[in-house]
């Protein structure tokens, strides 16, 4: 049976409504006020943003979620979890001091901002799941004893995923380190040591100590944690990641903890996904390189696969911006991220989130 997800537009049109009101008419629709009963605490999970990203899900609009989860009743938090890669989110301090710059006060968003695995990421529940590769995952301990859960997602592409979204955000965004490292060992790196000139830029850049040198250097990879930092610091491109043979993989086990983190929330969740400034990489990139397509518009579901389902096909169905990384697939109906990451088969997140029950692929677009 389709899911429902409702969609505005990001056009002002005659009227000129704002960004910020559609969201508000938007998780009205959505019955945003069904999911929330009176005085439980509502995890509004979304992402601050890499240092020197700008292209995060704005504070403005995660503040209108916070207003109407105040109107239902609940008490709204807005989380993140820190990542493995030793950035300016690698730790609860410097994480919360940077989601600040960025915009994510209590006195703007009107709501408390929690990191939600703990100040080194060790706060997690484990939550057992009928995975195909995983049987359980390990969820941080802050989102999993919230009582209802509100899913931001900025949608764009992602460099060992395709694409992130609404199940990717639940998966590595609402794990800890122990499951990050967990989903990312799928796709360790891989060095062509014919290529490597010895320069040493890998082994002092890894954050796992998992890159040795004995005449050229060489991955662990039952250390490697696939962040890629490794692959951006090669200046002679010699280590690189095998798609052909891990993609899909890392893909499934992101849906498969995307599982674990949902099952927490039976009928008390909602998903909100940005198809707004939809770049090339994830906003764990220190930076934001130009977008692809036009902006689109917000999206609501309770389901992640068929909010995911249709942020895809909304983004396929435009005419892609020449003079950015989209290389091909420029036309009205083409796979867009594929043209930005030929190698990776962008759609296992959806297909193997229906097939191990995370929800489906059929959706009805109501447009409001």
């Amino acid at each position: 049976m389709a899911v429902k997800v409702w969609f505005v537009s990001s056009e002002a049109g005659c009227c000129g409504e704002s960004l910020q009101g559609k969201v508000l008419r938007l998780l009205d629709a959505a019955g945003l006020k069904d999911i929330i009963p009176k005085q439980v605490l509502v995890a509004v999970k979304t992402h601050f943003g890499e240092e020197g990203c700008d292209s995060f899900v704005s504070p403005l609009y995660i503040r209108q979620v916070v207003t109407k989860v105040k109107e239902a009743g609940g008490v709204p938090f807005v989380t993140d979890t820190n990542t493995l890669y030793r950035g300016m989110r690698h730790d609860a301090v410097s994480h919360l001091a940077l989601a600040i710059r960025h915009g994510f006060g209590s006195e703007v968003i009107g709501a408390p901002v929690f990191i939600a695995d703990g100040l080194r990421s060790k706060n997690d529940v484990v939550i057992e799941i009928p995975g195909v590769h995983l049987k359980e995952t390990r969820i941080a301990a802050g989102i999993a004893d919230a009582d209802a859960l509100i899913v931001v997602s900025h949608v764009k592409g992602h460099a060992v995923a395709g694409f992130g979204g609404a199940i990717k955000n639940l998966a590595m965004g609402c794990a800890s380190a122990a499951g990050k490292r967990e989903q990312h060992r799928a796709m360790p790196a891989i060095v062509r040591e014919d290529d490597c000139e010895g320069c040493g830029g890998c082994v002092s850049s890894c954050p796992e100590k998992a890159i040795t040198f004995e005449g050229a250097a060489h991955v662990d990879p039952d250390n490697c944690i696939g962040c890629g930092i490794c692959v951006l610091t090669c200046p002679e491109s010699a280590i690189y990641f095998d798609y052909e043979r891990d993609a899909a993989h890392l893909s499934e086990r992101l849906a498969e903890y995307a599982l674990g983190a949902a099952s927490l929330f039976p009928e008390k969740v909602l998903y909100l996904n940005f198809l707004l400034r939809i770049t090339p990489d994830c906003d764990c990139a220190p930076f934001s390189d130009r977008p692809i397509v036009p902006d689109i518009g917000i999206l609501a579901s309770a389901d992640p696969v068929a909010i995911d389902a249709a942020s895809l096909d909304l983004i396929d169905g435009q005419q892609g911006f020449a003079g950015t990384r989209l290389a091909t697939h420029h036309a009205p109906g083409e796979d867009k991220f594929a043209g930005v990451w030929p190698e990776i088969p962008i759609r296992t997140q959806i297909s193997h989130g229906e097939r191990i029950g995370l929800g489906t692929s059929e959706y009805e677009l109501i447009r409001i």
